[in-house]
């Protein structure tokens, strides 16, 4: 198996975790931000001073990508290039929003027709969203949404549809649907990366270290309506 250094930045939380073997050896995480330029890379030093320690050697850095916050996602890439660049390590990319979908289905009981829904905040009644099913196939690419009662009305008639993250809240008045549940208290933390990058890593999606950058600047702004821009 490997072990693999994980950094998330995509919110206002920082945190940083070391995997070996499916486990998580090391992690921190600080929830007073945003203030991933002044934590992150004291975190980092304490992860990789670890395994040194340890005579744990890396074999990949993984980063989420976004969708998520403009300088919080630059910062956490940048910071995962350097360490690869340095240590000849690779690159791994993970969707922050498939991300946030891992504490749910380890700690929620749902039911097997289920979806997920997990959003990231994007002013007013703005969000990144995306849909997904429990074995974390998209049933609907992220986007960015403008919510109202009609916006997730072709599978809510369908599926019973759980809602978390940071802009769900405020959706669920527009919602207002009786299959759709809110989950609180979910945040896309480097801890839960651990599934979600090893499974990259052993399927060979790794990233070019040199011209990757975080999807929230390549592909989500491009792609949004002018007024969310």
């Amino acid at each position: 198996m490997a072990c693999i250094l994980h950094i998330e930045t995509s919110t206002q939380v920082c945190s940083v975790a070391v995997s070996e073997d499916s486990h998580v050896i090391f992690q921190q995480e600080d929830h007073s931000g945003p203030n991933h330029a002044e934590r992150l890379g004291s975190m980092v030093d304490e992860a990789l001073s670890f395994t040194d320690n340890h005579a744990i050697p890396f074999d990949a850095v993984a980063v989420s990508c976004g969708p998520g916050s403009y300088t919080g996602l630059r910062i956490g890439v940048s910071m995962a290039k350097g360490i690869c660049y340095g240590r000849n390590l690779k690159l791994i990319a993970v969707p922050t929003l498939e991300l946030m979908c891992v504490p749910v289905l380890l700690r929620e009981m749902v039911e097997e027709d289920a979806l997920l829904c997990p959003m990231i905040d994007a002013r007013r009644m703005e969000v990144y969203a995306g849909i997904y099913d429990r074995a974390l196939h998209e049933i609907r690419p992220v986007g960015a949404d403008v919510v109202d009662a009609d916006t997730y009305k072709e599978w809510l008639e369908k599926h019973p549809i759980y809602f978390f993250g940071n802009g769900a809240a405020k959706c669920m008045e527009a919602i207002n649907h009786p299959n759709a549940h809110l989950i609180e208290g979910i945040e896309p933390l480097a801890k839960w990366m651990q599934p979600l990058a090893e499974r990259r890593l052993l399927n060979g999606q790794t990233e070019d270290v040199a011209y990757f950058e975080p999807f929230y600047l390549k592909d989500y702004v491009a792609k949004m309506p002018k007024k969310l821009i």
